[in-house]
């Protein structure tokens, strides 16, 4: 379930051979004084019935690679990186991309500071 700043995705468990999870995304923009407008990422919920939560944040022009780092941080609690909840419906993924966009002001063409993508570890 896709709202403005939150996702919401369950699934049981054994579907696939994989565990069950009850996962929450948030998302903000943050004003940073010296990096400027960031995208500031709470995941939290549980995977195989073990809680976790993980906060993230990305520069302005690297923002939208947050499926990438999703992927990645639930993968490290236990679920499989080509199951991330992230992708599972691409209507809400493109909705959450545009609610981004949005939130950041960019728009496409916008330049990309190569040194941000190390940085947000992508």
């Amino acid at each position: 379930m896709f709202e403005p700043g939150h996702l919401h995705r369950s699934r049981l468990p054994g579907l696939d051979g994989q565990p069950g999870y009850s996962i929450d995304f948030h998302y903000e923009v943050r004003q940073d004084a010296q990096e400027g407008p960031m995208l500031h990422g709470r995941l939290a919920g549980e995977i195989d019935g073990k809680a976790f939560e993980e906060v993230f944040e990305m520069h302005r022009d690297t923002a939208f690679n947050f499926a990438s780092v999703i992927s990645r941080l639930v993968a490290k609690h236990g679920l499989h990186p080509n199951h991330s909840p992230i992708m599972r419906e691409h209507e809400e993924y493109d909705a959450i991309f545009e609610d981004i966009r949005a939130k950041l002001h960019t728009k496409p063409g916008d330049a990309v500071d190569f040194d941000h993508l190390e940085r947000d570890g992508l």
